[in-house]
């Protein structure tokens, strides 16, 4: 009896876990996302102003595109800022932003953020298709960006990012590294690009033995490693500009392949792995126009060219800038629709420039 018991246990706990792997992986980020899921929600964006314009953000000097989307972004930085943001989801899922921004005079600057992404209702269930508990997961992502002009022309920047995936009740948490590079360049007085190489050395490693005793094992998922690059036009109007980013993204992903074998007499399955590389790329685009003093409407289109046409993510929004004392303080909205129905994205974005 004891032994079915455990039995029963752990069957229980991987067929929960199994379900909540699932469901992180269909609900909490688009459709976009799903071919590469480690850390995918580090990757929807910061703020209300980036994904207003489809995260198209990577050579935007104006001083106020956050370092997140370029560590050479830092140094562009006007004055010091604090910003957060928090997003309704649907589907049950929520993600919040802190930011904090600040440059070193007279050539570098420097930013810290934090990104916190979750699921919660996940409706855990048995073998037999009974409830058993209301199952959340939780993930967060702390940067450190630094940028240096190195020229009058061109800066370049480093960020470190801190990853933290908490699962499932009984897996212990899994942290990692991930380094970022970037550079942006001014080619003309109207146009700027840049490049950045992200989450370089980033990965989970997950034990499950805490979970299914001896039976678990420890899984390694690397982050994809992506390459972007992009630009930033001014037109020459004067009050608009256009942004545009190409990414190319390297999976590493397991093929799994069953086979049986015998082994004393007793054939037994036998599951091998083999690691393949994915490569898939995708690009972005993105406007901004300031309609009047203070106010600036954006648009934007995210996942061009990703699973064809299916993939696009429209996006739309605004801000309003209004000094406060000595103080100004600035509102931000935008909307995205995801792809694939999975549903919209309403983000609102509080800055103080201090």
């Amino acid at each position: 009896m004891s032994m079915a018991r455990d039995i029963l246990e752990v069957t229980t706990r991987r067929t929960a876990l199994s379900m909540l792997a699932a469901v992180v992986v269909c609900v909490l980020l688009p459709a976009g996302s799903l071919a590469q899921t480690t850390g995918s929600f580090s990757r929807v964006g910061f703020g209300a102003r980036g994904l207003g314009m489809a995260n198209a953000l990577i050579a935007d000097a104006s001083g106020a595109a956050s370092p997140y989307y370029n560590p050479a972004l830092a140094p562009f930085v006007s004055s010091q800022q604090i910003s957060a943001s928090a997003a309704l989801m649907t589907l049950d899922r929520e993600l919040q932003y802190l930011e904090f921004a600040t440059p070193l005079r007279p050539k570098a600057g420097v930013a810290v953020g934090l990104t916190h992404a979750g699921v919660s209702g996940i409706d855990g269930r048995d073998n037999s298709g009974f409830h058993t508990e209301d199952l959340a997961t939780d993930e967060y992502a702390f940067f450190v960006a630094f940028g240096l002009h190195v020229s009058d022309r061109v800066a370049a920047g480093i960020g470190l990012q801190l990853f933290r995936s908490d699962l499932y009740v009984g897996l212990n948490p899994v942290r990692t590294v991930g380094l970022d590079l970037g550079v942006t360049a001014l080619i003309t007085d109207d146009l700027r690009v840049g490049i950045v190489m992200d989450d370089l050395l980033a990965r989970y490693s997950w034990n499950s033995s805490g979970v299914f005793g001896a039976n678990g094992k420890t899984t390694s998922d690397k982050f994809p490693r992506r390459l972007r690059a992009g630009f930033s036009w001014n037109l020459p109007v004067g009050w608009a500009r256009v942004l545009g980013e190409y990414e190319a993204r390297f999976s590493t992903v397991e093929e799994r392949s069953r086979s049986v074998e015998v082994s004393g007499g007793v054939p037994t399955e036998v599951i091998t792995g083999t690691e393949i590389m994915v490569f898939d790329s995708q690009a972005r685009l993105g406007a901004e126009a300031v309609v009047a003093e203070g106010i600036a409407v954006r648009a934007g289109a995210d996942r061009i060219g990703y699973n064809g046409g299916a993939g696009i993510a429209p996006s739309a929004g605004f801000s309003v800038r209004q000094p406060v004392g000595n103080v100004t303080v600035e509102g931000a909205y935008a909307f995205v629709l995801e792809p694939a129905a999975v549903g919209s994205i309403n983000i609102i974005t509080l800055k103080l420039f201090l």
